[in-house]
C-alpha cells in the first residue's frame, strides 16, 4: 500500500498519534480530525500526511493544550491568531481553531455536523466535509493551492453537501466559492450535476449584480486572504489595504507581522 497515508508513518509517528488521541479522549477534551485523514474519510484519496491535525474551539485550545502538556508533551503556541502544536521529537500535531487566514473559524456546528472516522484504529470524529471546503477555498499559495482537495470533495459528496451553509459560510466572500464552482465544470465537466442549479444561478445573480463603479473599496486587496505572501506587494509597496486588517478584515497588525515574518522565513 505505498499510497496508505498510515501505512508509510513510521512506527513511532504512529505511536505519537495514537497517543494523542487517546489522551485527549480519556480528558473528554473535544476535537476533530481535519487534514490527510479527512480528506481520505470524504475522497478515497490517499496521500502521506507530514502532520495530524486537530480541529478544537478557540475557547477550548488551551484546556486541550494542557492536557497535552501533563501528558509529558512539549507544546507551543506557534501562532496566536490560528494554532498551536504538540511535539514528540521531530513529530508533531497541529491544533487548529481557525484557518492561516483567521476566517475560517471553528464553532459548534463544526461539531454538529462532524462525521465518525477511525485514525490509526482510534474512532473519533472527522471534520465535516462543508467546513473544510470552506478553509480549503482560501489556500492559493505558490507552491501550495487546495483547490484539487476542494473539486475532489465537491465531486465525492456534492449532492449531499449543505450547500445553503456553505454559501453562509462564505458570506461576503461568495465569489471565492464561485471561482472553485466555474473550476470544477472544467475540471468535471460531466459531473455538474454535483453541484445544484439553483447554487450556481444565485452566484451569478450576484456576480452580475455587482456594482462595479463602487469606491469605498477601491484601493483594498483582498488576495491576502489567498496567500500571505503573494500579495506582499500589493499592501507594501503599492499602497493598496491588507484585505485582513480589521476592522475589514479579521486579523491584527500584530497577527499579520508574525504571519509574515514566518512565510520569509521558511522561503
Amino acid at each position: 500500500m505505498p499510497n496508505d497515508p498510515t501505512h508509510a508513518l513510521r512506527p513511532a509517528t504512529r505511536d505519537f498519534y495514537r497517543r494523542i488521541l487517546t489522551v485527549l479522549q480519556e480528558a473528554d477534551a473535544p476535537f476533530l480530525v481535519g487534514g490527510g485523514h479527512a480528506l481520505e474519510r470524504y475522497t478515497g484519496i490517499k496521500r502521506k500526511t507530514k502532520d495530524l491535525d486537530l480541529f478544537v474551539r478557540r475557547v477550548d485550545f488551551e484546556p486541550l493544550m494542557a492536557v497535552l502538556e501533563a501528558a509529558g508533551f512539549r507544546t507551543e503556541h506557534a501562532f496566536p491568531h490560528w494554532l498551536g502544536k504538540a511535539y514528540c521529537d521531530t513529530d508533531f500535531v497541529d491544533v487548529i481553531y481557525s484557518s492561516g487566514n483567521a476566517i475560517a473559524t471553528v464553532d459548534d456546528e463544526w461539531f454538529l455536523h462532524s462525521e465518525p472516522i477511525s485514525v490509526l484504529g482510534v474512532a473519533t470524529r472527522a471534520c465535516p466535509a462543508e467546513e473544510i471546503i470552506w478553509s480549503k477555498a482560501y489556500v492559493m499559495e505558490r507552491e501550495r493551492f487546495d483547490g484539487a482537495d476542494v473539486a475532489h470533495l465537491v465531486r465525492a459528496r456534492g449532492s449531499r453537501l449543505d450547500w445553503q451553509r456553505l454559501l453562509r459560510r462564505f458570506g461576503e466572500h461568495w465569489p471565492v466559492l464561485l471561482s472553485h464552482i466555474v473550476l470544477f465544470d472544467f475540471v468535471y465537466p460531466g459531473e455538474r450535476r454535483q453541484i445544484p442549479a439553483w447554487v450556481r444561478q444565485e452566484l451569478w445573480r450576484r456576480a452580475q449584480s455587482e456594482d462595479a463603479s463602487a469606491t469605498d473599496c477601491a484601493k483594498d486587496c483582498r488576495g491576502t486572504l489567498l496567500s500571505r505572501t503573494q500579495y506582499l506587494v500589493d499592501v507594501e509597496q503599492w499602497s493598496y489595504a491588507d484585505g485582513r486588517l480589521r476592522p475589514k478584515g479579521p486579523m491584527s497588525e500584530e497577527e499579520i507581522a508574525l504571519w509574515t515574518e514566518a512565510s520569509r522565513r521558511e522561503r
